[in-house]
């Protein structure tokens, strides 16, 4: 490489970064607004829309009914954001509180009245017209023209011209099909119908068929589509077609969907919401992101030289670019989210460390510096893309069948390797091919590694065996002591169990500040629990969520408002909700888990060729799962939404540590002698990889520890089991996984070709 043209790398690495920086936090778009602010942000850092929703009649809704409008309201709302979430507040309402939108009135007009959709013939039993085109005149006086009904839904249900109700409709999907005539795809809508529905649709069908009439499906007072009847329909299946696009058949779909729940809901009342954690939770995680990021810089510097330096200038770049691409791809950032791109940080650096390890091994040998860079990353590529891909995989797995939350989380971990590997293998790489060409030859700038007398791990593979289970088995026996004395294994959130919304209108206008530190601390020691605050934007009321409360606990709370605060009584009004993680999200939350899992277990089987490299990966990755619930337990850290964020990514980090262990493995049986001795190569290889299992894990600690010590308690929650998955995760990776693969291989030997 030329001089000129390493210059020109630099500079544009250098440009790259400030570029981007500058675009993150002051760059603007077409209209003029930062470029920055366009970042989607959950209920927890932004607010937004809080609807409540009541259900129509007198009579008090089947708990099963209430269950499968949440599930299927979930679904729906997830289209505006994937943090949304819905939950019962009482016995007759639904809740749903979507981060980022500020326009309650627009949500409310999209999602209509859930639960009116009605399928109704053109004309009733005596020939008369139940619905025509009819002129609309807007507010600017324009007239366009519309299907209307000629009667009232009253009159329509009495003379039996609604043919099926939206109860009847099993599914509805959007799809394409091919175009028989003109040969190209188009765009429809599937319908699949309940059994009741199917003979319902059969009769509506043919009476609409032999009088060559339409259908009207009728939704929250207007017509959202009126087509034709092409034959009678007997097997419960339909299709409405064509579409002018796949957007338009998929918010039909959606429309017939919201409108079959089982329950049909009213409007109760609707209001912006504020941040629950606000300026002060986002100020303090940048704050622990800056300092976290130097010391790993500072770290990488010290202890790789010339090529630490250079991935500190690819770290900027891939901070840079994280940032930017969650506005491209408009994917909701939560504190948690923040959270995961800090932790990012820390495991973008695992690449680099495990090239420059193999650069200072081929520097040890005697290559030259031009060659030792070729060959370790040569060397090094097998090792991270395994580990990378396994997590990638994990990542696709969660984003297609997890529930919302997790997706976002997905999202983000998905983005976070991408960008990891190309900033490693390429940006890293390009930067110290420039440097190299600048002059920086020496050896001295960039190390040489030192042969290392390989530890005996395996020598005390009973010692690290018995303390794993020990601890598991400590984890199990502390759940079920709780689990009898309390009801509750773990200590569940509101989020998980439900609890109590207490509404609140004050004399004046608090806060999020204010609220934080003079109300939380005497709302927790009167009620023993956490405490999740939402302020209602234009108004003095502010809503306190904590676990369920009895009714002295109540009466104890109202009278602390009342006496600090001067509020008057009758102004504070409780209600019971459910948890917001719904059972349907835990089960839709571990199924993804597990067939992540066995994802991961095919592709490590296919590229290890040797399932046992498989089976004690997955094996020490539920091992650190099972520890960080045990420390969950014992600590009676409370498990809220953050859970499954930690869980998961613990499952990225433990999979990933381990898979670069079974490389430098299997590329060490490559070479073995029959001399040999199989105990021996494991040793070998993770005393070679151990600095790299002890330096990501490191600066990965260094990123969430600042987390913990300058964090909202939110964060804590979250930064504390984390650090003990991290520690567990390099314990596991180090002392049980090579040793169990041994194991496996002694008691499960290969057959001999």
């Amino acid at each position: 490489m030329k001089k000129s043209k390493a210059i020109i790398i630099l500079l544009c690495a250098l440009l790259v970064l400030l570029g981007v920086g500058y675009v993150d936090l002051y760059g603007v778009d077409a209209e003029g607004t930062a470029s920055a602010s366009d970042i989607s942000l959950g209920l927890d850092l932004a607010g937004g829309v809080s609807i409540t929703y009541q259900v129509v009649g007198d009579e008090e809704p089947d708990a099963t009914d209430m269950a499968d409008t949440i599930a299927k309201l979930q679904k729906r709302v997830e289209n505006y954001s994937k943090e949304a979430i819905v939950y019962q507040e009482g016995t007759d309402r639904i809740n749903i509180e979507i981060p980022g939108v500020t326009d309650a009135n627009k949500i409310l007009e999209e999602l209509g009245r859930p639960g009116s959709l009605y399928f109704i013939a053109e004309t009733d039993k005596d020939g008369n017209t139940n619905y025509s085109m009819q002129a609309v005149t807007d507010a600017q006086g324009n007239v366009s023209y519309a299907y209307a009904l000629n009667k009232t839904i009253d009159e329509l249900k009495a003379d039996g011209s609604i043919m099926l109700e939206g109860t009847d409709v099993k599914t509805a999907t959007a799809g394409s099909i091919k175009d028989q005539t003109m040969g190209n795809s188009t765009y429809a809508v599937d319908l699949v119908m309940t059994e009741e529905g199917t003979k319902k649709f059969e009769e509506a069908t043919r009476n609409a068929y032999e009088k060559g009439e339409t259908l009207g499906i009728y939704y929250d007072g207007s017509f959202v589509s009126v087509p034709s009847v092409k034959g009678v329909f007997s097997d419960g299946n339909a299709q409405i077609s064509p579409m002018n696009s796949y957007e338009e058949a998929e918010s039909l779909a959606s429309t017939i969907r919201i409108g079959g729940l089982k329950l049909e809901l009213e409007e109760l009342h609707s209001k912006v919401v504020g941040a629950q954690l606000g300026v002060e939770a986002i100020s303090t995680s940048l704050k622990a992101a800056v300092i976290g990021f130097i010391v790993v810089a500072v770290f990488m510097i010290a202890v790789y030289f010339l090529p630490g330096f250079a991935s500190v200038i690819a770290l900027g770049i891939y901070v840079a670019l994280v940032v930017l691409l969650l506005n491209g791809f408009d994917i909701t950032l939560t504190l948690s989210g923040i959270a995961g791109i800090i932790l990012s940080i820390g495991m973008a650096v695992d690449a680099n460390v495990i090239v420059f390890a193999r650069i200072r091994e081929e520097l040890a040998t005697g290559k030259t510096v031009k060659s030792a860079m070729q060959i370790g990353y040569d060397k090094a590529l097998s090792a991270i893309i395994d580990g990378n891909v396994t997590t990638l995989i994990a990542a696709a797995v969660l984003w297609l069948l997890g529930p919302g939350t997790v997706k976002g989380f997905a999202q983000t971990l998905a983005l976070g390797i991408v960008l990891s590997m190309f900033t490693a293998l390429v940006v890293t790489k390009y930067i110290m091919k420039a440097f190299y060409a600048l002059g920086l030859k020496d050896t001295k700038w960039y190390g040489i590694g030192k042969e290392h007398k390989p530890i005996n791990f395996l020598g005390k593979k009973g010692i690290f065996f018995g303390l794993s289970l020990a601890v598991i088995l400590v984890g199990f026996i502390t759940m079920g002591v709780y689990k009898v004395n309390s009801g509750d294994a773990l200590n569940y959130s509101l989020e998980f169990k439900g609890g109590t919304a207490t509404t609140v209108t004050f004399n004046e206008s608090y806060t999020l500040d204010e609220i934080n530190s003079q109300m939380v601390p005497l709302i927790e020691s009167t009620t023993g629990s956490a405490v999740q605050i939402q302020t209602v934007q234009g108004s003095n009321e502010v809503i306190f969520k904590t676990n369920s409360l009895d009714v002295d606990q109540r009466q104890a709370l109202n009278q602390v408002f009342v006496d600090n605060f001067g509020v008057d009584e009758s102004l504070i009004t409780s209600e019971t909700i459910s948890s917001t993680i719904s059972n349907e999200m835990k089960s839709d939350t571990i199924l993804a888990v597990a067939v992540a899992i066995i994802c991961m277990l095919i592709y490590i089987r296919f590229r290890f060729s040797d399932i046992r490299f498989g089976v004690s990966s997955i094996a020490c990755l539920l091992h650190d799962v099972l520890v960080v619930i045990t420390f969950y337990a014992l600590a009676r850290v409370s498990v809220s939404n953050t859970f499954i964020a930690c869980l998961l990514t613990i499952v990225g980090y433990s999979i990933n540590a381990t898979i670069v262990i079974f490389d430098r493995v299997r590329e060490n049986m490559a070479v073995m002698t029959k001399k040999d001795d199989l105990q021996d190569v494991v040793n070998h290889s993770i005393t070679q990889t151990l600095s790299r299992s002890l330096f990501t894990s490191l600066t990965t600690l260094v990123m969430v520890g600042a987390l913990y010590i300058w964090g909202v308690t939110s964060i804590r929650d979250f930064a504390l089991p984390l650090m003990v998955g991290i520690i567990c995760g390099a314990y596991s990776s180090v002392c049980v996984a090579g040793a169990l693969w041994y194991v496996l291989r002694k008691k499960f030997a290969p057959k001999a070709k």
